[in-house]
């Protein structure tokens, strides 16, 4: 087993990404997918899917860090060019979300099987850019909060977190969700809800 690790590294990783496309497929389909049925999906032996991932919780633990990281993407994507700190904000979460809806139920999983501020710690490099964006329209005056902006972005992420779990539980239709979720977040940060209705309603469109 080893010598074949160490001797293909490339069939190793090839086999390593396809046990984590699978998983990720599998594990929103059902939440309580075992390591036995991932396998099966992936066409490989137990044995191989353990020889990657030593546990369920660590072959999560890295499709989390995976969509985190997908998240970060998504956010510095979109905040590039934007001068307005309101606009920032907007582009930033709709992006986010859009991503996040994609791993939604992982999300949902993930709070089941790894610790609240594991999930915290992993937010880290996402949450720094939000609170730059945050203490820019607290400077200006576009927000207005009696929160700093560091407790102000903890407010947002939990605020995402939430609208995931309406979703997943039927409270909110999906298609709705992105555009509601960044309203809701423009509003705690001190936008009133008639300009932050209207910015997200352009950003989405593009304009």
């Amino acid at each position: 087993m080893t010598a074949m690790t160490t001797g293909n590294p490339s069939r190793a990783d090839a086999n390593r990404r396809r046990i984590l496309d699978v998983a990720l497929a599998e594990l929103l389909r059902d939440p309580d997918a075992s390591m036995d049925q991932i396998a099966r999906a992936a066409g490989v032996v137990r044995r191989t899917v353990y020889g990657h991932f030593p546990s369920r919780e660590a072959l999560i633990s890295t499709l989390i860090d995976e969509a985190v990281q997908a998240l970060a993407d998504a956010d510095a994507a979109v905040r590039t060019g934007a001068d307005d700190p309101a606009r920032a904000l907007a582009r930033s979460v709709l992006a986010v979300w859009e991503t996040a809806d994609r791993y939604r139920l992982l999300i949902a999983l993930a709070q089941r099987t790894v610790t609240v501020q594991g999930i915290r710690e992993r937010l880290a490099p996402v949450r720094a850019a939000k609170i730059r964006v945050l203490q820019q329209g607290l400077d200006e005056g576009v927000f207005t909060s009696p929160l700093p902006a560091p407790a102000l972005a903890y407010v947002h992420e939990q605020t995402l977190f939430a609208v995931m779990e309406a979703v997943n539980d039927g409270l909110l239709p999906a298609r709705e969700a992105g555009r509601s979720a960044t309203v809701t977040v423009l509003t705690a940060a001190g936008v009133p809800a008639e300009t932050a209705t209207a910015l997200v309603a352009e950003v989405s469109s593009g304009s």
